[in-house]
Protein backbone atom coordinates (compact mmCIF):
# COMPACT_ATOMS: atom_id res chain seq x y z
CA UNK A 1 0.00 0.00 0.00
CA UNK A 2 2.91 2.36 0.69
CA UNK A 3 4.25 1.85 -2.86
CA UNK A 4 0.79 2.54 -4.27
CA UNK A 5 0.59 5.71 -2.19
CA UNK A 6 4.03 6.81 -3.42
CA UNK A 7 3.07 6.13 -7.03
CA UNK A 8 -0.20 8.03 -6.62
CA UNK A 9 1.63 10.99 -5.10
CA UNK A 10 4.16 10.90 -7.94
CA UNK A 11 1.36 10.92 -10.52
CA UNK A 12 -0.39 13.76 -8.74
CA UNK A 13 2.87 15.76 -8.63
CA UNK A 14 3.43 15.29 -12.36
CA UNK A 15 -0.17 16.23 -13.11
CA UNK A 16 0.06 19.31 -10.88
CA UNK A 17 3.30 20.41 -12.55
CA UNK A 18 1.75 19.99 -15.99
CA UNK A 19 -1.35 21.98 -15.09
CA UNK A 20 0.69 24.61 -13.26
CA UNK A 21 2.62 25.28 -16.47
CA UNK A 22 -0.66 25.71 -18.34
CA UNK A 23 -1.97 28.03 -15.64
CA UNK A 24 1.22 30.07 -15.74
CA UNK A 25 0.95 30.39 -19.52
CA UNK A 26 -2.69 31.45 -19.35
CA UNK A 27 -1.93 33.88 -16.53
CA UNK A 28 0.95 35.37 -18.48
CA UNK A 29 -1.29 35.68 -21.53
CA UNK A 30 -3.96 37.49 -19.53
CA UNK A 31 -1.30 39.74 -18.02
CA UNK A 32 0.03 40.64 -21.47
CA UNK A 33 -3.50 41.30 -22.70
CA UNK A 34 -4.15 43.58 -19.75
CA UNK A 35 -0.93 45.50 -20.41
CA UNK A 36 -1.88 45.91 -24.07
CA UNK A 37 -5.35 47.09 -23.09
CA UNK A 38 -3.90 49.64 -20.67
CA UNK A 39 -1.52 50.91 -23.35
CA UNK A 40 -4.37 51.17 -25.84
CA UNK A 41 -6.56 53.06 -23.37
CA UNK A 42 -3.69 55.37 -22.51
CA UNK A 43 -3.10 56.07 -26.19
CA UNK A 44 -6.80 56.76 -26.73
CA UNK A 45 -6.83 59.11 -23.75
CA UNK A 46 -3.82 61.00 -25.13
CA UNK A 47 -5.46 61.29 -28.54
CA UNK A 48 -8.67 62.50 -26.94
CA UNK A 49 -6.75 65.09 -24.91
CA UNK A 50 -4.87 66.21 -28.03
CA UNK A 51 -8.13 66.64 -29.95
CA UNK A 52 -9.64 68.65 -27.10
CA UNK A 53 -6.61 70.96 -27.02
CA UNK A 54 -6.74 71.39 -30.79
CA UNK A 55 -10.45 72.24 -30.62
CA UNK A 56 -9.86 74.77 -27.85
CA UNK A 57 -7.02 76.33 -29.84
CA UNK A 58 -9.27 76.63 -32.87
CA UNK A 59 -11.99 78.34 -30.83
CA UNK A 60 -9.41 80.77 -29.38
CA UNK A 61 -8.15 81.62 -32.87
CA UNK A 62 -11.69 82.23 -34.09
CA UNK A 63 -12.34 84.45 -31.08
CA UNK A 64 -9.19 86.49 -31.84
CA UNK A 65 -10.29 87.19 -35.42
CA UNK A 66 -10.09 90.86 -36.67
CA UNK A 67 -13.85 91.25 -36.34
CA UNK A 68 -13.68 90.38 -32.66
CA UNK A 69 -10.64 92.53 -31.84
CA UNK A 70 -12.64 95.76 -31.70
CA UNK A 71 -15.17 94.28 -29.30
CA UNK A 72 -12.37 92.93 -27.11
CA UNK A 73 -10.72 96.37 -27.10
CA UNK A 74 -14.01 97.99 -26.12
CA UNK A 75 -14.36 95.48 -23.33
CA UNK A 76 -10.83 96.21 -22.15
CA UNK A 77 -11.49 99.96 -22.22
CA UNK A 78 -14.73 99.55 -20.34
CA UNK A 79 -13.02 97.35 -17.77
CA UNK A 80 -10.27 99.95 -17.34
CA UNK A 81 -12.92 102.64 -16.89
CA UNK A 82 -14.62 100.55 -14.27
CA UNK A 83 -11.33 100.04 -12.46
CA UNK A 84 -10.67 103.79 -12.44
CA UNK A 85 -14.17 104.43 -11.13
CA UNK A 86 -13.59 101.91 -8.37
CA UNK A 87 -10.31 103.64 -7.48
CA UNK A 88 -12.12 106.98 -7.32
CA UNK A 89 -14.79 105.49 -5.11
CA UNK A 90 -12.18 104.06 -2.77
CA UNK A 91 -10.57 107.47 -2.14
CA UNK A 92 -11.01 108.89 1.39
CA UNK A 93 -12.65 112.28 1.99
CA UNK A 94 -13.37 114.07 5.27
CA UNK A 95 -17.00 114.55 6.16
CA UNK A 96 -18.20 118.17 5.82
CA UNK A 97 -18.93 119.99 9.05
CA UNK A 98 -21.91 121.92 7.66
CA UNK A 99 -24.53 120.04 5.68
CA UNK A 100 -26.58 122.06 3.22
CA UNK A 101 -29.85 120.60 2.00
CA UNK A 102 -30.59 121.18 -1.70
CA UNK A 103 -33.81 122.83 -2.68
CA UNK A 104 -36.59 120.44 -3.59
CA UNK A 105 -37.10 120.31 -7.31
CA UNK A 106 -40.88 119.99 -7.52
CA UNK A 107 -42.81 119.40 -10.68
CA UNK A 108 -44.09 122.70 -11.96
CA UNK A 109 -47.51 122.50 -13.53
CA UNK A 110 -48.08 124.33 -16.76
CA UNK A 111 -51.22 125.61 -18.29
CA UNK A 112 -51.38 122.60 -20.53
CA UNK A 113 -52.91 119.28 -19.34
CA UNK A 114 -50.94 117.11 -21.80
CA UNK A 115 -48.73 115.54 -19.11
CA UNK A 116 -51.70 114.74 -16.91
CA UNK A 117 -53.63 113.20 -19.77
CA UNK A 118 -50.68 111.07 -20.82
CA UNK A 119 -50.18 109.83 -17.26
CA UNK A 120 -53.88 108.94 -17.00
CA UNK A 121 -53.69 107.01 -20.27
CA UNK A 122 -50.62 105.10 -19.13
CA UNK A 123 -52.29 104.19 -15.82
CA UNK A 124 -55.42 103.02 -17.61
CA UNK A 125 -53.35 100.81 -19.92
CA UNK A 126 -51.44 99.43 -16.95
CA UNK A 127 -54.62 98.50 -15.09
CA UNK A 128 -56.04 97.03 -18.27
CA UNK A 129 -53.03 94.77 -18.74
CA UNK A 130 -53.11 93.77 -15.08
CA UNK A 131 -56.76 92.80 -15.33
CA UNK A 132 -56.16 90.43 -18.23
CA UNK A 133 -55.46 86.80 -17.42
CA UNK A 134 -52.28 85.90 -19.31
CA UNK A 135 -52.28 82.49 -20.93
CA UNK A 136 -49.75 80.15 -19.35
CA UNK A 137 -47.40 78.65 -21.88
CA UNK A 138 -46.18 75.19 -20.88
CA UNK A 139 -43.14 73.56 -22.34
CA UNK A 140 -43.63 70.53 -24.51
CA UNK A 141 -40.21 68.94 -23.97
CA UNK A 142 -37.19 69.21 -21.71
CA UNK A 143 -33.97 70.87 -22.93
CA UNK A 144 -31.30 68.84 -24.66
CA UNK A 145 -28.59 67.33 -22.50
CA UNK A 146 -25.22 69.13 -22.86
CA UNK A 147 -22.62 67.02 -24.60
CA UNK A 148 -19.60 66.94 -22.29
CA UNK A 149 -16.80 64.40 -22.39
CA UNK A 150 -16.61 62.33 -19.20
CA UNK A 151 -14.47 59.40 -18.09
CA UNK A 152 -17.20 57.09 -16.81
CA UNK A 153 -14.98 54.16 -15.89
CA UNK A 154 -12.98 56.22 -13.39
CA UNK A 155 -16.24 56.84 -11.50
CA UNK A 156 -17.94 53.45 -11.79
CA UNK A 157 -15.01 51.04 -11.37
CA UNK A 158 -15.21 51.21 -7.57
CA UNK A 159 -19.02 51.04 -7.42
CA UNK A 160 -19.67 47.50 -8.70
CA UNK A 161 -22.22 45.78 -6.48
CA UNK A 162 -23.30 48.95 -4.68
CA UNK A 163 -26.73 50.55 -4.62
CA UNK A 164 -27.25 53.44 -7.00
CA UNK A 165 -28.61 55.77 -4.30
CA UNK A 166 -25.26 55.55 -2.48
CA UNK A 167 -23.11 56.26 -5.56
CA UNK A 168 -22.18 59.92 -6.22
CA UNK A 169 -23.03 60.34 -9.90
CA UNK A 170 -22.25 63.40 -12.06
CA UNK A 171 -25.21 65.39 -13.32
CA UNK A 172 -24.36 64.42 -16.92
CA UNK A 173 -26.32 61.21 -16.34
CA UNK A 174 -29.43 63.02 -15.07
CA UNK A 175 -32.28 64.63 -16.92
CA UNK A 176 -33.66 67.99 -15.72
CA UNK A 177 -36.64 66.38 -14.01
CA UNK A 178 -37.41 65.10 -10.55
CA UNK A 179 -38.36 61.52 -9.76
CA UNK A 180 -41.75 62.82 -8.66
CA UNK A 181 -42.33 64.20 -12.15
CA UNK A 182 -41.35 60.87 -13.70
CA UNK A 183 -43.88 59.08 -11.49
CA UNK A 184 -46.56 61.56 -12.56
CA UNK A 185 -45.77 60.74 -16.19
CA UNK A 186 -47.48 57.39 -15.65
CA UNK A 187 -50.72 59.31 -16.21
CA UNK A 188 -49.80 60.24 -19.78
CA UNK A 189 -52.34 57.75 -21.16
CA UNK A 190 -55.02 58.57 -18.60
CA UNK A 191 -57.69 58.27 -21.30
CA UNK A 192 -57.37 54.48 -20.97
CA UNK A 193 -58.62 54.74 -17.40
CA UNK A 194 -61.37 57.11 -18.56
CA UNK A 195 -62.56 54.46 -21.01
CA UNK A 196 -62.23 51.74 -18.38
CA UNK A 197 -64.45 53.73 -16.01
CA UNK A 198 -67.26 53.61 -18.59
CA UNK A 199 -67.07 49.81 -19.02
CA UNK A 200 -69.75 47.67 -17.44
CA UNK A 201 -67.88 44.42 -18.05
CA UNK A 202 -65.09 43.72 -15.57
CA UNK A 203 -63.20 41.75 -18.23
CA UNK A 204 -63.15 44.67 -20.65
CA UNK A 205 -62.20 46.98 -17.82
CA UNK A 206 -59.31 44.68 -16.90
CA UNK A 207 -58.03 44.88 -20.49
CA UNK A 208 -57.96 48.68 -20.35
CA UNK A 209 -56.14 48.57 -17.02
CA UNK A 210 -53.56 46.18 -18.51
CA UNK A 211 -53.01 48.55 -21.44
CA UNK A 212 -52.56 51.44 -19.00
CA UNK A 213 -50.02 49.38 -17.04
CA UNK A 214 -47.88 48.82 -20.14
CA UNK A 215 -48.18 52.49 -21.20
CA UNK A 216 -45.94 53.60 -18.31
CA UNK A 217 -42.97 52.10 -20.20
CA UNK A 218 -43.69 53.94 -23.46
CA UNK A 219 -40.80 56.42 -23.15
CA UNK A 220 -38.11 54.10 -21.78
CA UNK A 221 -36.82 53.33 -25.28
CA UNK A 222 -35.47 56.84 -25.80
CA UNK A 223 -35.05 58.21 -22.28
CA UNK A 224 -32.02 56.58 -20.70
CA UNK A 225 -31.16 59.35 -18.23
CA UNK A 226 -31.78 59.21 -14.50
CA UNK A 227 -34.09 61.75 -12.83
CA UNK A 228 -32.89 63.73 -9.83
CA UNK A 229 -33.61 62.44 -6.34
CA UNK A 230 -36.24 64.60 -4.59
CA UNK A 231 -35.67 66.18 -1.21
CA UNK A 232 -37.46 64.78 1.81
CA UNK A 233 -40.91 66.36 1.93
CA UNK A 234 -40.72 67.67 -1.64
CA UNK A 235 -44.04 67.63 -3.51
CA UNK A 236 -45.08 67.88 -7.15
CA UNK A 237 -48.66 68.72 -8.08
CA UNK A 238 -50.19 68.43 -11.54
CA UNK A 239 -53.61 70.01 -12.04
CA UNK A 240 -55.36 68.99 -15.26
CA UNK A 241 -58.97 69.36 -14.10
CA UNK A 242 -59.90 71.86 -16.79
CA UNK A 243 -58.13 70.13 -19.68
CA UNK A 244 -58.37 66.41 -18.89
CA UNK A 245 -60.44 66.17 -15.71
CA UNK A 246 -57.81 64.81 -13.31
CA UNK A 247 -55.29 66.08 -10.79
CA UNK A 248 -52.27 64.46 -9.21
CA UNK A 249 -49.96 65.06 -6.26
CA UNK A 250 -46.75 63.24 -5.41
CA UNK A 251 -44.56 63.57 -2.30
CA UNK A 252 -41.18 62.22 -1.23
CA UNK A 253 -41.91 60.55 2.11
CA UNK A 254 -38.56 58.84 2.79
CA UNK A 255 -34.96 59.57 1.88
CA UNK A 256 -33.09 56.40 2.93
CA UNK A 257 -34.41 54.28 1.34
CA UNK A 258 -35.97 56.69 -1.17
CA UNK A 259 -39.76 56.31 -1.27
CA UNK A 260 -42.55 58.39 -2.78
CA UNK A 261 -46.33 58.45 -2.40
CA UNK A 262 -48.53 59.32 -5.38
CA UNK A 263 -52.27 60.02 -5.48
CA UNK A 264 -54.45 60.98 -8.46
CA UNK A 265 -58.20 61.31 -8.85
CA UNK A 266 -60.37 62.05 -11.86
CA UNK A 267 -63.80 63.44 -12.55
CA UNK A 268 -64.40 60.48 -14.85
CA UNK A 269 -64.75 58.10 -11.91
CA UNK A 270 -61.37 56.59 -11.02
CA UNK A 271 -58.69 57.01 -8.35
CA UNK A 272 -55.05 55.95 -8.63
CA UNK A 273 -52.54 55.73 -5.80
CA UNK A 274 -49.13 54.14 -5.44
CA UNK A 275 -46.19 53.97 -3.08
CA UNK A 276 -42.87 53.39 -4.81
CA UNK A 277 -39.54 52.36 -3.28
CA UNK A 278 -36.69 51.96 -5.75
CA UNK A 279 -33.65 49.77 -5.15
CA UNK A 280 -30.86 49.47 -7.69
CA UNK A 281 -27.64 47.54 -8.13
CA UNK A 282 -24.71 48.22 -10.42
CA UNK A 283 -23.41 44.96 -11.91
CA UNK A 284 -20.53 46.24 -14.02
CA UNK A 285 -21.97 46.01 -17.54
CA UNK A 286 -25.55 46.80 -16.62
CA UNK A 287 -27.65 48.50 -13.97
CA UNK A 288 -30.71 46.82 -12.41
CA UNK A 289 -33.54 48.97 -11.04
CA UNK A 290 -36.15 47.16 -8.93
CA UNK A 291 -39.28 49.20 -8.07
CA UNK A 292 -40.93 48.00 -4.87
CA UNK A 293 -44.46 48.95 -3.90
CA UNK A 294 -48.04 48.40 -5.04
CA UNK A 295 -50.18 50.46 -7.41
CA UNK A 296 -53.91 50.70 -6.64
CA UNK A 297 -56.63 51.72 -9.11
CA UNK A 298 -60.25 52.04 -7.94
CA UNK A 299 -63.28 52.67 -10.17
CA UNK A 300 -66.14 54.40 -8.39
CA UNK A 301 -69.05 53.17 -10.53
CA UNK A 302 -68.31 49.45 -10.41
CA UNK A 303 -66.32 49.38 -7.16
CA UNK A 304 -63.56 47.30 -8.80
CA UNK A 305 -60.21 47.57 -7.05
CA UNK A 306 -57.12 46.62 -9.10
CA UNK A 307 -53.56 46.23 -7.83
CA UNK A 308 -50.26 45.48 -9.57
CA UNK A 309 -46.51 45.96 -9.22
CA UNK A 310 -43.86 47.14 -11.66
CA UNK A 311 -41.17 44.96 -13.23
CA UNK A 312 -37.39 45.19 -13.11
CA UNK A 313 -35.75 47.71 -15.44
CA UNK A 314 -32.22 47.03 -16.72
CA UNK A 315 -29.91 49.65 -18.24
CA UNK A 316 -27.33 48.04 -20.53
CA UNK A 317 -23.96 49.26 -21.89
CA UNK A 318 -23.09 51.37 -18.86
CA UNK A 319 -19.36 51.47 -19.66
CA UNK A 320 -19.03 51.01 -23.42
CA UNK A 321 -21.61 51.43 -26.16
CA UNK A 322 -24.98 53.09 -26.49
CA UNK A 323 -27.29 52.95 -23.49
CA UNK A 324 -30.49 50.99 -23.92
CA UNK A 325 -33.19 49.91 -21.47
CA UNK A 326 -34.98 46.59 -21.15
CA UNK A 327 -37.79 45.37 -18.89
CA UNK A 328 -38.07 41.85 -17.53
CA UNK A 329 -40.41 40.04 -15.18
CA UNK A 330 -44.15 39.57 -14.70
CA UNK A 331 -46.96 41.94 -13.78
CA UNK A 332 -50.00 40.38 -12.14
CA UNK A 333 -53.07 42.62 -12.20
CA UNK A 334 -55.59 41.48 -9.59
CA UNK A 335 -59.22 42.56 -9.28
CA UNK A 336 -60.00 42.22 -5.57
CA UNK A 337 -63.76 42.34 -6.12
CA UNK A 338 -64.16 39.62 -8.76
CA UNK A 339 -60.79 37.88 -8.18
CA UNK A 340 -60.01 38.32 -11.88
CA UNK A 341 -56.35 38.17 -12.86
CA UNK A 342 -54.25 39.31 -15.80
CA UNK A 343 -50.59 38.30 -16.09
CA UNK A 344 -48.27 40.34 -18.32
CA UNK A 345 -44.89 38.77 -19.00
CA UNK A 346 -41.95 40.97 -20.07
CA UNK A 347 -39.37 38.80 -21.83
CA UNK A 348 -35.79 40.14 -21.65
CA UNK A 349 -34.00 40.73 -24.91
CA UNK A 350 -31.62 38.04 -26.15
CA UNK A 351 -29.83 37.27 -29.39
CA UNK A 352 -32.06 34.24 -29.93
CA UNK A 353 -35.37 35.98 -29.21
CA UNK A 354 -37.72 36.83 -32.05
Amino acid sequence: TSNAMINACRDFLMLAQTHSKKWQKSLQYERDQRIRLEETLEQLAKQHNHLERAFRGATVLSANAPGNMDSSKDQCCSSKGDMSDEDDDNEFFDAPEIITMPESMGHKRTGSNISGASSDISLDEQYKHQGEDPKKEKRTRIPHKPNYSLNLWSIMKNCIGKELSKIPMPVNFNEPLSMLQRLTEDLEYHDLLDRAAKCESSLEQLCYVAAFTVSSYSTTVFRTSKPFNPLLGETFELDRLEENGYRSICEQVSHHPPAAAHHADSRHGWTLRQEIKITSKFRGKYLSIMPLGTIHCIFHATGNHYTWKKVTTTVHNIIVGKLWIDQSGEIEILNHKTNGRCILKFVPYSYFSR
